[in-house]
């Protein structure tokens, strides 16, 4: 027995025709005739052949068949894949429509819905839908004040009735229908006062025609035989004494004069109170700024303090060095003063084991310095090849992409981080050395054998209950050999571009390596530091680093410092400037002592945190023959200038000419490499400019004429 079940009719969808450009004409002409189609529609009587059940559901005929299966899957709770219908025992496309497969107009066809996997998921039974259960009456309560509330009755109306369709508008440009909607609520009814108000006789205007006299002409009423008025109220007016022109303008004339006398009074107290403001805000910024000046000092000075006692960088013991040697030269001159004879061999032997003990200490913190350093230059050597690559934008957002190498590498350094950490349980670490055996396993050479080996060695001392204090060294080794393992190409590729020696035997072999004469060893051109002075190359890096140690012992820490400010500024101009990238700090420091005497060339500063070298002339590039040692406030103030020849006096001008004649003549092979990439700069220029020339010729068609003159 089958039930059957009549479905309300669906909402008509909504239908998109794709409109081209090209048949405009046609698709006004058949727009009439495709709406008429749409609204066609066709009964279906769908059977639920495994369930028994029949229902019925009214269908447009230029529909997909696609969207059947959606309604029955929603009325069913089944998904749309496993749905399929059959007609006249043939599978149905679900693209086709009614229309395609010969079904007319109001009429009813029969079809068959199955599931395609019968067995696990079978058609589940029709359950219709049941009217929404809500009572007829119910109680609203309004609050009206703080206290004060009423309930209102209010009824229910039931109306099961399909809404009337209204019409609605289409898209002109994609086609899309949108109707309009009614409401559901019904309009408010005046109450009925037995009046008739739709007739003739209550829309018939009567108009009548009124004269009024306008309010322009008033009459006053005045006291008259047999009629009084008060005079209570009454006011007396004397006419004053008449008043000619001149006297009137006189007047005018003294009232202006006491306006305008009070309105510069009261624009002298504003300019007043704005220089009092001025003032005081100038002095607020001085204090500011020497308050700031103290504290950049003091700042400095706990730096400076901080290195000394915690040195972990090559300049952090230059100043130990520098400060060892200036204790030495004060010594020195105190028992040459003080001291003759064998007294002063004796002190002097006595400073010499002073100095000895103090480069013992300066050694043990130079120890301890490279461990420290050790561990952190191998955590960013880490950090930097596990980096995925990076697209900067100039809007200034980047975008990442993680590579098989860098995820590979990151790998590699979790694993290491975790080798190396201390305080780990016994579990844990079994754990991460199970961890890193499989790791290594993947690849069979004699590192990973040996990595291996030690691997389970540990693993059965730990077995054994030996102590943590006597497993250092073994693990030492273990996290040794592993980042021997990391570094190979082989086992890690992604850390070939972080190498500093070239995998490519071809590329090791090109690479320009010099001879040093003073420790007699072949090194890269990249060890050595090559000056703007010397025409050819000196001592490596190494080497000057000992002699620093052993005879000089100079701080350039703060060269160094005005070096970076120079080298900062030039690159904030952005006019391609590249003499200052010529020079070294060994090249500032002469200039700033024997060129520039070490201070400023206007108020004789010798701060050297408060000077800095400025282009003379702002329009030519930084050099040592076109600058000037002036203080920050100084700086920023000669670079507003615009006519610098005009703004300073004669002897000021020839005492700073002098000055640039010394450094061209110090500076002679810098003078002539600048000249030569002029010169070059010049060519390709004059090049470019040829090129360009024959380009624009052969465009507008004369190719042989530019061709000739660019000959």
């Amino acid at each position: 027995m089958s039930d059957e079940h009549n479905l309300p009719l669906p909402s008509l969808p909504t239908m998109v025709n794709d409109r081209n450009e090209g048949n405009n004409n046609v698709y006004n002409e058949s727009k009439d005739s495709n709406e008429e189609q749409e609204t066609k529609l066709a009964t279906v009587k769908m059977l639920l052949e495994t369930i028994g059940q029949t229902v019925t559901v009214a269908f447009p005929l230029r529909s997909p068949i696609s969207e059947l299966i959606t309604h029955f899957a929603k009325e069913l709770r089944m998904p749309e894949n496993i749905l399929q219908i059959t007609f006249k025992e043939k599978v149905l496309d679900n693209q086709l429509t009614l229309s395609e497969i010969e079904v007319e107009p109001n009429t009813t066809v029969s079809m068959e819905l199955h599931s395609k996997d019968p067995l696990n998921e079978p058609l589940r039974p029709y359950k219709p839908r049941q009217d929404i259960s809500m009572p007829d009456v119910i109680t609203v309560r309004i609050d009206e004040d703080q206290n004060m509330s009423r309930d209102v009755v209010v009824e229910i109306e039931r109306n099961n009735f399909r809404k009337p369709y209204l019409g609605g508008v289409r898209h002109r440009m994609t086609g899309k229908e949108y109707h309009h909607a009614s409401a559901q609520t019904l309009p408010p009814q005046r109450p009925d006062k037995g009046i008739i108000r739709y007739c003739r006789d209550t829309q018939t205007i009567q108009s009548r025609h009124r004269v009024i006299q306008t309010t322009n002409e008033q009459s006053t009423q005045m006291s008259k035989p047999g009629y009084y008025i008060s005079t209570e109220n009454d006011r007396l007016l004397t006419p004053k004494r008449y008043q000619t022109a001149e006297e009137r303008f006189e007047i005018l004339n003294k009232k202006a004069i006491i306006i305008q006398k009070y309105f510069r009074r009261w624009l002298a107290k504003r300019d007043v109170n704005t220089l009092r403001e001025a003032f005081q805000q100038r002095i607020q910024y001085e204090l500011e700024e020497k308050q700031r000046q103290l504290d950049e000092r003091q700042r400095r000075y706990q730096h400076d303090l901080d290195r000394r006692l915690h040195p972990r960088t090559k300049d952090d013991f230059d100043v130990l060095y520098a400060a060892l040697e200036k204790w030495r030269e004060e010594e020195i001159a105190k028992i040459n003063a003080t001291k003759q004879g064998a007294a002063r061999k004796a002190a002097l032997a006595l400073l010499v084991d002073e100095e000895t003990e103090l480069l013992a200490t300066i050694d043990r913190y130079k120890t301890e310095a490279q461990k420290y350093n050790k561990e952190v230059n191998i955590q960013r050597f880490l950090e930097r090849i596990a980096q995925p690559k990076r697209w900067k934008y100039k809007d200034g957002s980047t975008t990442e992409m993680d590579t098989p190498y860098s995820i590979r590498a990151r790998e590699l350094m979790q694993i290491y981080n975790t080798i190396t950490m201390k305080f780990l349980t016994l579990d844990e670490r079994l754990d991460i050395l199970l961890t890193l055996k499989h790791t290594v396993k993947e690849h069979d050479s004699r590192l990973t054998q040996e990595i291996i080996q030690l691997i389970d060695r540990e693993a059965d001392l730990l077995m054994r209950g030996i102590k943590e204090e006597n497993l250092s060294g073994l693990r030492q080794r273990i996290s040794t050999l592993f980042l021997q393992y990391i570094k190979t190409p082989t086992f890690n590729p992604g850390v070939v571009r972080h190498l500093k020696v070239p995998q490519d035997p071809v590329v090791a072999t090109e690479q320009k390596t010099l001879y040093c004469r003073s420790c007699q060893k072949y090194y890269p051109s990249t060890e050595f530091s090559v000056s703007s002075t010397n025409a050819k190359v000196g001592k490596c890096r190494q080497c000057l680093r000992l002699e620093n140690i052993a005879n000089k012992r100079t701080d350039q820490t703060k060269f160094k410092f005005l070096f970076k400010k120079i080298e900062k500024d030039e690159c904030d101009y952005n006019d391609g400037a590249r003499c200052i990238f010529f020079l070294t700090t060994n090249d500032i420091e002469y200039m700033f002592k024997n060129i520039w005497d070490s201070h400023s060339a206007l108020s004789e500063e010798s701060d050297v945190y408060s000077l800095t070298f400025v282009r003379w002339n702002r329009r030519e590039e930084f050099s040592p023959w076109n600058c000037i040692l002036l203080t920050l406030q100084e700086a920023i103030a000669h670079l507003k200038l615009e006519d610098v020849e005009g703004s300073y006096s004669e002897p000021f001008r020839k005492k700073i000419r002098y000055k640039h004649a010394i450094s061209r003549s110090h500076f002679v092979k810098l003078v002539e490499h600048v000249n030569n990439n002029q010169e070059q700069q010049q060519a390709n220029t004059s090049k470019d400019m040829t090129i360009t020339a024959i380009k624009i010729g052969r465009q507008r068609g004369t190719p042989t004429a530019m061709t000739n003159t660019s000959a």
